[in-house]
């Protein structure tokens, strides 16, 4: 291979990388869109957020990570919702989107805002068993210092 045969298919591999991410964040868009403003489905909360996609190396199927606030029956709802709309919101998306395929969008449940919520109530919950609450470990902090300071001010 040639030297410029060869910058050419490195180029083209970089430029492959970089297309899944891109497809990735129309499809955020349009499916955040789709929600808030196209779809009437009485099952869908009204709460919802796409926090991630991720779409294959082929652009053929496209993985739709969806965070719902509510009770659990609230979020399988809202997901049976935004799988009997797969077809509308694909529709949308071979709009929006300047390929020749449009990736099969697949929706799934985030659970990682309740997890990181729970992990935080746990933290917050032991913390005050110890007798440190947020608040208390800046006051303790304070009582043990010796008068240092910053500046003329002194």
């Amino acid at each position: 291979m040639t030297g410029r045969r060869i910058a050419r298919l490195a180029e083209s591999v970089l430029m492959k990388s970089h297309r899944p991410e891109r497809v990735a964040n129309v499809i955020r868009a349009v499916v955040s869109d789709a929600i808030v403003n196209k779809l009437n489905d009485p099952r869908i909360a009204p709460l919802s957020s796409v926090t991630r996609v991720e779409v294959s190396g082929d652009l053929e199927y496209a993985k739709v990570w969806v965070s719902v606030m509510g009770e659990e029956a609230a979020r399988r709802l809202t997901i049976a919702g935004l799988r009997s709309a797969a077809g509308l919101v694909q529709r949308l998306l071979g709009r929006r989107l300047p390929i020749r395929h449009c990736p099969r969008l697949s929706f799934h449940l985030d659970e990682s805002i309740k997890k990181g919520a729970e992990t935080i109530r746990l933290i917050d919950e032991t913390m005050s068993q110890a007798g440190k609450g947020p608040g208390a470990s800046a006051e303790q902090g304070r009582e043990g210092q010796v008068g240092l300071s910053c500046g003329d001010d002194a």
